[in-house]
């Protein structure tokens, strides 16, 4: 008996130095993300994709109608809440982190970005993490990275949600276009890994969020080859933004953003100043089908007689809808009319 308990002893000694070098490397999240406010509507969000399994998990934190934390590098996941507590208290975001990482001995494998919304934003990048690291900030939007390509990736990031500042689209969908821009110029230096992605949204707005918390949007790709695309994909998807699916007769929200789109370009129901979202409005009706056929055909594209499918509006009918609409300075308005419709609350 005691031979065995000697034999489990020794074989717990062992594997317990594995098990916690295992669980560090697992909070090494060498990574870049942006956490983001839109002061406007009250949402607060993070988007962050790496080279490892279920980044989601770790580095975003939101609390509605307060702000946004993202830890990363050598993720402490308490700083999440930690910080929220201090912006709620009433610290300014750069008192909160001064306070948060004086008390930290890890600091220095540490990175953090956290900004309220009222309370500023602040960041941190310790001088141990991985190369290339960095941060910037702009309005309304702090974002960071270790272990990058370069800093090309944060410019990136900074440039596509600048961009998008005042155009009347939801703060996640802002934010997955920028953590593509990321992607697209390089992101995470490590290749040959798996790969995850996440972004996360709170919203304070009475009835906005069917949760107690705010919670609006919240996909944590685990694990996927191009998981920034498949976040898109799947935020396109709950939502029903027009182009998630390949129309041809359906029924669904994205037949409303349709029918307001063709008639902003005055291709459906042109005769009515202000379409009426009627009982048959998410119907993809034979008029409907008609206008579409109809903005196709001006546009080049293959219609019925040449055997296409009747109304059909794929990926590039969709881009050359939006290329009209921005050409004729409508783009802005039609966003704003369909904003509450392509809400995810879920």
């Amino acid at each position: 008996m005691m031979r065995a308990r000697a034999f489990s002893f020794l074989l717990v000694a062992c594997l317990l130095p594995r098990a916690a070098a295992a669980q560090e490397g697992e909070l090494n999240f060498s990574t870049f993300s942006i956490a983001a406010v839109d002061p406007e509507t009250g949402e607060v969000g993070v988007a962050v994709t790496t080279r490892v399994p279920c980044v989601g998990n770790i580095v975003p934190w939101v609390r509605a109608g307060v702000g946004a934390v993202a830890t990363q590098a050598f993720s402490r996941a308490e700083y999440g809440p930690e910080l929220l507590d201090l912006l709620e208290q009433g610290l300014s975001a750069r008192e909160a982190l001064a306070r948060a990482t004086a008390a930290d001995t890890g600091a220095a494998r540490r990175q953090v970005g956290v900004i309220g919304l009222r309370g500023g934003s602040a960041q941190h990048t310790g001088e141990r993490t991985n190369p290339w690291a960095g941060h910037r900030a702009g309005p309304n939007y702090v974002t960071q990275g270790n272990l990058l390509v370069g800093p090309e990736v944060l410019e990136a990031v900074a440039r596509s949600f600048e961009s998008t500042e005042g155009s009347d689209r939801h703060l996640a969908d802002r934010l997955i276009e920028a953590l593509a821009a990321g992607q697209a110029a390089g992101g995470d230096a490590r290749k040959g890994r798996a790969q995850s992605a996440a972004v996360i949204v709170a919203d304070a707005r009475p009835g906005v969020s069917r949760r107690p918390d705010g919670i609006t949007v919240n996909i944590n790709v685990c694990e996927h080859p191009e998981p920034v695309a498949e976040l898109r994909r799947i935020y396109n998807t709950i939502s029903q933004t027009l182009g998630y699916r390949t129309l041809e007769q359906f029924v669904g929200a994205d037949v409303w953003q349709l029918k307001v789109m063709l008639h902003a370009l005055g291709y459906y129901r042109p005769g009515e100043s202000r379409l009426e979202r009627g009982p048959d409005a998410f119907v993809y009706d034979q008029e409907a089908v008609a206008a579409v056929d109809a903005f196709r055909r001006a546009q080049g594209l293959s219609t019925p007689e040449i055997g296409s499918p009747p109304g059909l509006v794929d990926p590039e009918t969709v881009a050359r809808l939006w290329g009209e609409l921005e050409r004729m300075g409508k783009a802005r308005a039609v966003r704003r009319e369909l904003k509450e419709i392509v809400q995810v609350r879920r």
